[in-house]
């Protein structure tokens, strides 16, 4: 297969990946907009320029992208609160810098290495342990840089000083990054191939999910009732809200209803009767009686999904290439890109 016929990809996993990746990303840059809004928009920028430099090179399928998307959210959110505790005086121009290095670094890195990541990306293989050892070596390499960066009392320095220890830093977490992409794009692979075979198990638990969802509904509702019920008909206030007796709407009832059936206790409204009080414990125990039957449906799914799953081992077995002979990317793609 050319590489020309690899890079088409069917238009409708090719959207669902970006949009998929563009949701989590306008998600993330909105959370961060306390940074500042030029820091979002950069945030968005070098989104798309992971992305787009990615889909260059490898299969982007829909689970494919999302693991690229979510380690893309995760660098932005350690980035936005560690960058502001460590170096809370650096210039504006050095942030968006900083933040560049590391994505530009391994983009980079990838398209240097192309062919033979390619070849991993259409290599058939299971997932395996065998690569996480590496891939934990590079991890710690990146916390102690930011574990020194925390310890030391840069964030004393002036602002110019900051900054250039912010791109410093930065730095050096680019080179281990442009270091470690070949264990990155194979772990890449790993969860795509992962959430392959979690989707497809999620076909055996709908019907036990429905119906826990259902009944947990259907106890809010209920209980609910009785509680606005209960304090409509009583001549004092059963309920305190705000530390100060108060009548609960029906909206307040059911908000109670749902807080006391997941055994939440935000404590915004608390019982004053003991009858509301015994009501609430019976609703308490049902919830615990709902979560064992949830419990216990997933359990009894479980040797079926067991056996899926296999039955796909043996399957990616008996599709590996003989020795000497190059593996079917047209396959493998499939797999990799969650088709």
């Amino acid at each position: 297969m050319t590489r020309r016929s690899h890079r088409m990809q069917k238009p409708r996993h090719v959207l669902s990946g970006s949009a998929l990746t563009l949701v989590l990303t306008l998600l993330v840059a909105g959370a961060v907009a306390d940074q500042g809004w030029g820091f979002s928009a950069i945030a968005l920028g070098v989104a798309a320029l992971a992305i787009g430099g990615l889909h260059l090179i490898f299969p982007q399928g829909p689970l494919f992208a999302l693991g690229v998307a979510n380690g893309l959210a995760v660098y932005v959110c350690l980035y936005a609160v560690l960058g502001r505790a460590a170096f809370p005086l650096a210039l504006d121009w050095a942030r968006p810098l900083g933040f560049l290095l590391p994505v530009a670094s391994f983009v980079a890195a990838c398209w240097l290495r192309r062919r033979a990541l390619l070849r991993l990306a259409e290599g058939l293989v299971p997932p395996d342990l065998e690569h996480l050892p590496r891939f934990a070596r590079w991890l710690l390499f990146t916390a102690v840089v930011g574990v020194m960066s925390l310890a030391t009392p840069i964030n004393r320095l002036p602002p110019f000083e900051q900054s250039v220890a912010l791109l410093t830093a930065m730095a050096v977490i680019s080179g281990i990054s442009a270091a470690a992409v070949r264990d990155v794009v194979r772990l890449l692979i790993d969860i795509a191939a992962i959430l392959q075979t979690v989707t497809a198990r999620l076909a055996h638990l709908a019907v036990p999910i429905a119906t826990y969802i259902s009944i947990f509904a259907l106890l809010s509702v209920v209980f609910g009732c009785f509680y606005r019920i209960a304090d409509g008909l009583s001549q004092v206030p059963l309920f305190i809200q705000l530390n100060q007796p108060a009548r609960l709407d029906f909206s307040d009832a059911l908000h109670f209803s749902v807080v006391t059936l997941a055994t939440v206790g935000y404590g915004d409204i608390q019982p004053i009767d003991d009858g509301i009080r015994l009501l609430a414990a019976i609703q308490m125990l049902s919830g615990q009686l709902l979560l064992l039957f949830g419990f216990a449906e997933i359990m009894r799914s479980t040797p079926a999904l067991l056996h899926e799953v296999a039955s796909s081992r043996a399957g990616l077995a008996s599709r590996e290439p003989e020795p000497g002979r190059a593996a079917s990317p047209t396959v493998t793609r499939r797999e990799v890109a969650g088709e």
